[in-house]
């Protein structure tokens, strides 16, 4: 059976999940105009920092009732926050993209060669937080490998 985006967040525990959640941009997400949208989908008057540490664990709660819709949108959400991560991760990669964002029909399957989980971790860990390079690369690999496991890094 193939991994959802709620199975990600879900992997990656709860605690990663609350630290993910806090490391939104609401500037970035005014920038690429999904400050509305989310602020919509989370059920919130206000989004600022402040009410997504309070909401965190019923985004939590979502995210356990596999709220594929919703997980989709944090997903997109939290992504979007991150996207000086994203190009360096497809640069060390060798992935083509513009600006981060690659085209959906592109099969970039061949760079992601055995190992290559591991390998990018090892590259970022230390510079960026853990939990949003952990939450993206399980997420390209959901996205693009149609992977059924979440990656752990060796210890």
């Amino acid at each position: 059976m193939r991994m959802t985006l709620c199975d990600i967040f879900q992997g990656l525990g709860e605690d990663r999940f609350h630290a993910l959640v806090r490391t939104m941009s609401i500037g970035k997400l005014k920038t690429f105009q999904l400050y509305e949208r989310l602020k919509i989908r989370l059920h919130l008057n206000k989004l600022n920092s402040e009410n997504l540490k309070r909401s965190s664990p019923r985004f939590w709660a979502r995210v356990r009732e596999q709220d594929e819709e919703f997980a989709a949108e944090l997903a997109q959400g939290i992504l979007i926050s991150h996207l000086e991560m994203i190009q360096e991760v497809l640069n060390f990669l060798g992935i083509p993209h513009d600006q981060g964002f690659f085209a959906k029909d592109a099969d970039i399957r061949a760079f992601l060669t055995e190992g290559w989980q591991q390998r990018t971790f090892t590259e970022f860990q230390g510079r960026f937080p853990q939990q949003a390079l952990l939450f993206y690369i399980n997420h390209l690999d959901w996205e693009v490998g149609k992977s059924e496991t979440i990656f752990a890094p060796a210890a």
